[in-house]
């Protein structure tokens, strides 16, 4: 798949926001700081499609951005960021959770997790949730160019163990640095858009 055309559509904070055009829409969920702005920019091939900020937490929308006038990635607010109330925490779980239990054009959710460290309490909450509810889930190991190939074995073997992933669920790794695991989660994405 190759994307050519990527523009934003809508942030949207309430369901009655969404558009309604029922496109299969691609969500992405992880950590504050796991570089989710950093691969939707690196898939789509433009540099500030989505913003990319020096301070985590602070997506606090639901972003839309419409693909090939052909389908939605859905950019997440992020999780797990200290620096911000609990209240402030409090609602944007709401605004995740509205997003995620009432969507029906969600098709697969993307859940990127930082190679370098152990999968945190928030994400493995992520994972079984998406398990839940009975969505495909594709685990992406970002920042892989920060680890040496020994390292990185390493910790996606203790990310498997720690989200505890079947045999089959997939485990891609990427780096939007050096542009890898790019044409695999595209893969995976055509696959889904294609239905």
């Amino acid at each position: 798949m190759e994307i050519k055309q990527a523009e934003f559509i809508i942030s949207a904070v309430a369901a009655a926001q969404y558009p309604t055009d029922n496109r299969v829409e691609i969500a992405f969920v992880g950590r504050s700081n796991v570089g989710k702005s950093s691969l939707i920019n690196t898939l789509t091939n433009r540099r500030k499609l989505v913003k990319v900020s020096g301070t985590p937490g602070k997506t606090r929308l639901v972003n839309f951005f419409l693909i090939n006038n052909e389908f939605y990635f859905v950019d997440l607010p992020g999780y797990g960021y200290a620096k911000v109330s609990k209240v402030e925490k409090e609602s944007w779980g709401k605004v995740i959770e509205t997003y995620l239990t009432k969507r029906e054009q969600l098709k697969k959710i993307v859940l990127l997790v930082d190679c370098r460290h152990k999968p945190s309490t928030d994400d493995i909450n992520m994972y079984k949730w998406i398990k839940y509810y009975n969505y495909e889930a594709v685990v992406v190991a970002t920042k892989i160019d920060k680890l040496t190939k020994n390292e990185l074995q390493k910790n996606l073997k203790m990310i498997r163990e720690t989200l505890e992933l079947n045999p089959n669920d997939k485990l891609l790794t990427f780096s939007s640095l050096k542009k890898m695991g790019k044409e695999e989660l595209l893969e995976v994405i055509d696959e889904t858009v294609q239905g």
